[in-house]
């Protein structure tokens, strides 16, 4: 038998259980700010202004997953939040009239929220299961959702790869150490081939990067900046 129809036999079998703890809401951070409107030209609204990078902070450890069930909710969780922001961070992007990086975040968002529905089909659920399921998290949000202090107004397709591959790098470490530690055999069989999966998902956008421009040294130069408002 599968792993994935495992997982599946295992959320009827657990799905009493999963509907004992409320799902803990992600609070997501903005990234928006107002601005004055300069006479003459399209106002234009800016996100903190930093140097696109790897961000250093390590993959959040994965919070206890009881069962099979809990953890497919976790793994859909995870895909529907890192879609939620990379659309989040596209329409940041249009605001600034940076439409090739937008439509790249558009891209990233659609890839992520195809994964979270072929969750949804494999597992027969007909609804989100985090409202069933104990949900939750070690820090404040996924290890695949994009940190929104990584965006530049000027910022380029190389640097939104970047952002990409460091998500995917800390959900694949985010199942390898689910599956060391949990206790549960779905669980951990789940995450060895959640962890496979995200490593593919690393090496493709690193494949990725290597068709991409690497942005010139003085790319953050902008001779209009935008005017922030108190």
């Amino acid at each position: 038998m599968s792993t994935k129809k495992k997982l599946k036999q295992g959320t009827k079998k657990s799905s009493k259980g999963g509907k004992k703890a409320a799902a803990k809401k992600v609070v997501k951070k903005p990234v928006k700010k107002t601005v004055k409107p300069v006479q003459g030209k399209t106002p234009k609204k800016t996100v903190k202004k930093v140097r696109p990078a790897a961000p250093k902070a390590a993959a959040p450890k994965a919070a206890p997953v009881a069962s099979a069930a809990d953890f497919m909710a976790h793994a859909y969780a995870m895909e529907s939040e890192a879609a939620e922001r990379y659309a989040e961070f596209a329409d940041a992007m249009e605001m600034h009239n940076n439409r090739e990086v937008a439509e790249l975040f558009r891209k990233l968002s659609r890839i992520e929220q195809r994964h979270a529905d072929q969750i949804m089909e494999q597992m027969g659920w007909k609804r989100s299961p985090v409202s069933l399921a104990n949900v939750r998290w070690e820090g404040m949000e996924g290890p695949e959702t994009a940190d929104p202090t990584e965006l530049h107004y000027l910022m380029q397709p190389y640097h939104a790869l970047q952002i990409a591959l460091h998500n995917e790098k800390r959900a694949r470490e985010f199942f390898a150490h689910l599956g060391k530690v949990t206790k549960d055999a779905g669980v951990r069989a789940g995450a060895l081939e959640m962890e496979q999966e995200e490593a593919e998902h690393v090496r493709l956008i690193e494949e990725w990067l290597t068709r991409t421009p690497k942005p010139d040294p003085n790319w953050e130069a902008d001779q209009d900046p935008p005017v922030l408002s108190d």
